[in-house]
C-alpha cells in the first residue's frame, strides 16, 4: 500500500478542550478453566473532540474488552468511563442505551449490514431508530454515502457491493447519528492492502469532515500514519506506543 497523503488540520494547542471520552482505572477479567484471566488492569485513556488514536497490540492483549467497555456494549469488572463529561457506567440500563445511540458510533471487522435493504436505507435505519423522520433521514444518509465516494450505489444491497464499498456504507451508517466518537475495532481487517488504505482514507476523511473524533483498533501498521496519536495495551494498561 502506498503511504497515504494526509491532509491534517492543525490543531490549537493553547484552546481548552474536554475529553469526549474518558476511561478512568478500567479493569476487565475474564474466568476460566484455569483461574482468573486480569485483561486490563487500572487502563486509563482519554479521547479529544476530532482526533484519531489508533489502539494497537496483540491478539488478547484486551483492545476489544477495551472497546467494548468504553463503548458501552458490556460492564467492564471496574472502573469509570465519562462520555462527554457524564459517567456512563453507573446509568441505568436505558440511559446507557441513549447514550450509547446518540453518541458512540461503532464498525467491526464484518460490517454486519442489513443484506435485504440497500445502501441508503442501511444508513437510514439507524437514524429512524433514533427518531429522526424518514425523509430528513434519507437527505443525510445520501450526504454521508456521497461522501464516501457511493453516490452509484444507493440503491445496491450489500451482494450487490464489493467488500470495501460495504465497509464504506458501515462507516456512514456508524456516523449517521452524528456521534461524538467512533469505535472501530480492526475495520479493515477482511480488506486485501490496497482496498483498506482506500477505505481507511476514506474514514479518516469523514471524521475530520464530521468532527468526529475515533479510537480504532488495527494490528496493520502501514495505516499508523493516519493516527494523530498512537497507544497500545501492555500489561493491561494503556500507554503511548513506541516504535523499535
Amino acid at each position: 500500500m502506498n503511504n497515504p497523503v494526509i491532509n491534517n488540520p492543525p490543531v490549537n494547542r493553547y484552546a481548552p478542550r474536554t475529553p469526549v471520552l474518558s476511561v478512568r482505572n478500567l479493569t476487565r477479567q475474564y474466568i476460566t478453566g484455569g483461574g482468573t484471566l486480569d485483561v486490563l488492569v487500572g487502563a486509563n485513556i482519554d479521547i479529544y473532540p476530532g482526533e484519531v488514536v489508533g489502539l494497537i497490540g496483540p491478539s488478547g492483549s484486551g483492545k476489544s474488552s477495551l472497546l467494548h467497555a468504553a463503548g458501552l456494549l458490556e460492564t467492564p469488572t471496574g472502573g469509570k468511563v465519562y462520555v462527554k463529561g457524564e459517567e456512563c457506567l453507573s446509568l441505568p440500563d436505558r440511559d446507557r442505551t441513549r447514550i450509547r445511540r446518540e453518541e458512540i458510533g461503532f464498525v467491526y471487522q464484518f460490517h454486519h449490514l442489513l443484506r435485504e435493504f440497500s445502501a441508503i436505507d442501511n444508513v437510514v435505519l439507524p437514524q429512524q431508530a433514533a427518531g429522526v423522520p424518514y425523509d430528513e433521514a434519507r437527505i443525510e444518509a445520501a450526504r454521508l454515502l456521497t461522501l464516501m465516494g457511493l453516490a452509484e450505489r444507493f440503491q445496491h444491497q450489500p451482494g450487490q457491493m464489493s467488500g470495501g464499498e460495504q465497509q464504506r456504507v458501515a462507516i456512514a451508517r456508524a456516523i449517521a447519528n452524528k456521534p461524538s466518537v467512533i469505535m472501530a475495532d480492526e475495520p479493515t481487517g477482511n480488506l486485501d492492502p490496497t482496498t483498506s488504505g482506500n477505505v481507511f482514507q476514506s474514514l479518516f476523511d469523514l471524521t475530520r469532515t464530521e468532527g468526529v473524533a475515533a479510537l480504532i483498533a488495527t494490528h496493520n501498521m502501514e495505516l499508523m500514519p493516519f493516527m494523530d496519536r498512537i497507544v497500545t495495551v501492555r500489561d493491561g494498561q494503556i500507554v503511548p506506543y513506541a516504535s523499535h
